[in-house]
This record gives structure tokens, sequence and C-alpha cells, in this order.
């Protein structure tokens, strides 16, 4: 794999990004990357290589960039509960700063820098999986196909609420919900079906039982093993759905 570190000029300043090819020459399927709030760091690095070792140019933007580059955290913050709470709150200012039309916008900015042939698949995990949700309810004509895992936040009261947006959504919808998640309760899944249902769209949700918001993220104190393990059968299924 060929993996580098790119900068992203948006309108609000720029975002630092991975950049991962598969190696040789040739055109690839684009596929965004959002993060989960933890930031880029080696373990996002390590997902969107295997996402691309499938025949994927993927570009995995810091979505939090107005907080500052890389890294958000410290490995240690990480792999500690009490600390990595503590890093949490620290960011949270940072998520909740990271509107709607912001994510719109900066969205844009990605998909400009992708420029690869034709819609893109996009992938987000924890805040990620809710903002990936978003870049395609505002981008249909450019990301046609959505994988959320351990989303928080897609149910909300707000008249913003990612779930009110999906009637737009062009393709097909994932989404891997981690067991008694307090971002994201059974009645707030069943609204999002609910959703998704009147909307007509063709998508799969369902919950990993046994499995702690977070579940895929080997570097912190939340990893399952069997949980993420599942995540990359189903996601890799999507992936050759969207190729194929």
């Amino acid at each position: 794999m060929q993996t580098t570190t790119v900068q992203i000029s948006t309108a609000d300043g720029t975002a630092d990004a991975y950049l991962v090819k598969p190696d040789g020459d040739g055109s690839y399927p684009g596929v965004l990357f959002f993060m989960d709030a933890f930031g880029l760091r080696p373990r996002i690095a390590e997902m969107a290589g295997r996402i691309a070792e499938r025949g994927f140019t993927v570009l995995a933007p810091n979505i939090l960039y107005r907080g500052g580059p890389s890294p958000l955290v410290s490995p240690e913050e990480l792999a500690d509960n009490e600390k990595r709470g503590a890093a949490f709150g620290r960011l949270m200012p940072m998520i909740q700063a990271l509107t709607a039309d912001r994510v719109a916008a900066d969205t844009a900015s990605y998909l400009d820098f992708l420029n690869t042939e034709g819609p893109v698949l996009i992938v987000g995990y924890c805040m990620g999986a809710r903002n990936a949700l978003v870049a395609a309810e505002k981008h249909p004509d450019r990301i046609t196909t959505v994988a959320g895992f351990h989303a928080g936040g897609v149910v909300t009261d707000q008249p913003d609420s990612p779930h009110l947006g999906v009637g737009s959504l062009s393709g097909e919808v994932y989404f891997a919900h981690a067991d008694n998640d307090r971002s994201m309760t059974a009645e707030q899944i069943k609204i999002l079906e609910t959703a998704l249902d009147e909307a007509g769209v063709t998508y799969t949700s369902e919950v990993y039982a046994g499995a702690p918001h977070g579940f895929t993220m080997s570097d912190t104190a939340m990893y399952d093993r069997e949980a993420e393990q599942r995540h990359w059968v189903n996601l890799f299924a999507l992936l050759d759905r969207f190729a194929g």
C-alpha cells in the first residue's frame, strides 16, 4: 500500500488526512473514511489500508481539523477508560462545532481532493458514522453508499437530526450498532429504521450483540475482537457490491 499524509484546503482552513492507494498505477474506486472522535492515528491508517488492499483509493481526513492537526489524543489516553473519558470531554466542543453545514462544505473539499472516477462509498465510525450519513445526505450524487459502525447521535430531537434527511440518499446503507449504547439506543435504532423504510432506502441495520460502543477500535479499551471481525466481513461485502 502507498500511504501518505496530505493536506486538504477547505473553506475554514487545512485538514490533514491519510491518502492510501493500492500499489501500482491505475484508477480505483474511491472511499471516504470518517474517523472516530480520537482522530487520525496508526489504527486509522491500518484500517484505511485494509480497505485499500481490496482495490480502493481511500481518503481519511481529520474531520476535527478546526481543533488542530492530528494527533488529537495520546495512546495512553486511548488505552485507559478514565483517561479516555477525559479525552473525549476535551474533544466534545470540537465535535459539537461540526455542524451539518460544515460537514457538507468540508465533504465537498474532500471529494474534490479524492478526485476518483464515479461516485464514492463513505464509511464512518462513532461520531464519524453520524457525519458520514450527513455527508451522503448532502452529496447524494457523489456519495452513493454508506457504512456506519457504532454510530452515535444519528437520531436526536433537533430539526437537523441526521435521520430526518435519509430521503435524499441515493444508494445502499449499512449500519452496525453497538449493544446497549447510550448514544444509539434501541428506541433510536427503531426510529432510524422507520425513517429508512419510509424513504424507501435499501439498507441493513443490525445490533452486534454484546459489543460495546467503539468495538472496532483495537487501540482503545472498548475493543471487541469478535465484533471487529464481523464488521470487516460486512464492510468488505458492501465494498464488493459497491465496486461490482
